[in-house]
């Protein structure tokens, strides 16, 4: 498990890796690591979401 900071650094670093239009699986932890987790769950937040309602009118 990792410390708060390190926790905080992993969800920045997944934001920033979302911002930078890299993919997810550039994800540096491994997969047993809630380092992982959180670095997916910044991710997640950043990355751009694709826009269901275009072409509906």
């Amino acid at each position: 498990m990792g410390t708060r900071q390190d926790i905080t650094e992993a969800l920045l670093a997944g934001a920033q890796a979302a911002q930078n239009g890299d993919e997810p699986t550039t994800c540096p932890y491994p997969r047993d690591l809630l380092l992982r987790r959180a670095w997916i769950r910044g991710y997640a937040r950043a990355r751009p979401v694709a826009d269901t309602t275009a072409g509906t009118e």
